[in-house]
């Protein structure tokens, strides 16, 4: 009796099937351009809210964003149009630690974004790749290719270049945006760990997200006066500010939700350099029209270190060389269907 016959079909190879699960280069491609528009607008709009209408809170900004986020997923799953799991008691357990890293990464991008200039705020956000290669290693067990870690390191060289001709040093400034590296290098590892769709879901990760954030972030605006200051601003007659203010809230979510996306689509580091690309640009923008940084030759062949490692990590990752485990994988299925 064949094998049809007995009513069972031979199995694919191996080889064939990991490649069909494997995403195909157009999501990937699209989930990054996205996620790295997202995140070069949101930066230029808040550091128009906070600097150029000096915008008093930071932290109010960022309610702003989450209760957009909450607002909009929550429309969309009652008209149907997305789904995720209703609330139940083991969604917090799920979710730990992703709420209390996405405050932080929330806060202190939001506060580090008022305290730099562009192109400064640039070169000290490169910090966030070697923590997320590192973190990846730890919490998911990935391995990397040396040709990945030499294009990484590049970047990195390039930042200690630039930062080391900063003549705007700003105590406040520097620490928060390496504690928001730390955070955004956290916030991209745990939810590529978090967004299984047999459990919550990119969406239900999203809003769940912002619920569990949002309450304290409130509590902790008005304890610190924040509220107070916030709501007796005097540009909330102007309607070109109320505008971008919108406009900041809307970006947050769209921030949001491509982060996730190209995190799924891609490597919690892949997602990473993509953002430090999109902080060269805005580097070579704020150079332009900032008004607020200092040319250095230093920091501007520090700069250009930094696109060219990052160029070279994109070129690889189209390559498929950000998945190494894939490959290991489909030789080890190989090796046992011949034994």
């Amino acid at each position: 009796m064949t094998a049809k016959q007995g009513g069972t079909e031979p199995a694919p190879p191996a080889s064939l099937s990991a490649a069909a699960a494997a995403p195909s280069p157009l999501p990937k491609l699209l989930s990054a351009l996205f996620y790295g528009t997202c995140s070069f607008l949101i930066v230029l709009v808040n550091k128009t809210v906070l600097t150029a209408y000096r915008f008093p809170s930071p932290v109010f900004l960022g309610i702003g964003q989450m209760v957009t986020t909450i607002l909009i997923l929550y429309v969309s799953k009652l008209n149907k149009i997305i789904h995720f799991p209703d609330f139940d008691k083991s969604i917090p357990k799920k979710l730990f630690p992703l709420p209390l890293i996405y405050v932080g990464n929330h806060i202190s991008g939001l506060i580090s974004t008022s305290k730099l200039s562009l192109p400064m705020f640039t070169v000290l956000r490169k910090f966030t790749i070697p923590l997320t290669l590192l973190l990846e290693v730890v919490v998911l067990g990935k391995r990397y290719p040396l040709n990945i870690i030499i294009s990484v390191t590049a970047i990195i060289l390039g930042a200690f270049i630039a930062a080391g001709s900063d003549l705007t040093f700003s105590l406040e400034g520097y620490a928060s945006v390496l504690l928001n590296d730390f955070f955004t290098a956290a916030n991209g590892v745990y939810t590529k760990q978090k967004i299984d769709p047999k459990e919550l879901g990119k969406y239900g990760v999203i809003f769940y997200n912002a619920c569990f954030v949002v309450i304290p972030t409130v509590l902790i605006c008005v304890f610190t006066g924040d509220f107070q200051q916030a709501t007796d601003f005097k540009q909330w007659t102007n309607v070109l500010f109320i505008f971008q203010f919108l406009l900041s809230c809307l970006l947050g979510f769209l921030l949001i939700y491509s982060t996730v996306l190209c995190s799924h689509y891609n490597s919690a580091l892949t997602t990473t350099v993509v953002g430090a690309l999109k902080n060269v640009s805005i580097a070579y923008i704020g150079m332009l029209v900032g008004g607020d940084y200092i040319f250095s030759l230093l920091n501007f062949i520090g700069l250009n270190i930094c696109m060219a490692g990052g160029l070279t990590y994109s070129f690889l990752t189209i390559q498929g060389l950000d998945h190494p485990q894939r490959f290991t994988d489909e030789e080890k299925a190989l090796s046992g269907t011949k034994s």
